[in-house]
């Protein structure tokens, strides 16, 4: 199993039903090749962690390159790894502010907290600190 962290650009700004559409078309191809992860949308920036399977997540992976809504696709950390982290999500996802109104950064602090690996929990909360007013 591996996994892989990358960032990416959208081209233009994507509406929520564009990303909720994006979101079950990623969480129901996912769940097919037993990929897992986490998806945190900060403006028109992605970072996302993909985890499975090592075929399985290359091949979602050059999916993702291969999608025209984005583009600067930056692989951040290829690993392989011996257990999820994200076992229990077909996808997780945060963007912007919950519901109750609790900033982004404070979000992807708490869906992180359990990360025993103190580099992909930072590479999260940095990107959540960073973007968290776009």
């Amino acid at each position: 199993m591996q996994r892989l962290l990358y960032i990416s650009t959208a081209r233009k700004p994507l509406t929520q039903d564009e990303i909720d559409e994006i979101l079950r078309t990623s969480r129901r191809n996912n769940a097919a090749v037993a990929v897992t992860g986490l998806l945190v949308v900060g403006g028109r920036r992605f970072m996302q962690a993909l985890e499975g399977p090592t075929e399985a997540v290359e091949r979602v992976y050059q999916r993702i390159c291969a999608d025209p809504r984005h583009f600067a696709v930056v692989m951040l950390a290829r690993e392989p790894i011996e257990r999820r982290r994200f076992d229990d999500w077909a996808m997780g996802y945060r963007a912007g502010a919950d519901p109750s109104g609790t900033a982004l950064p404070d979000v992807v602090r708490s869906l992180t907290a359990t990360i025993d690996d103190p580099t992909l929990r930072a590479y999260f909360t940095s990107f959540a600190d960073l973007h968290a007013a776009s």
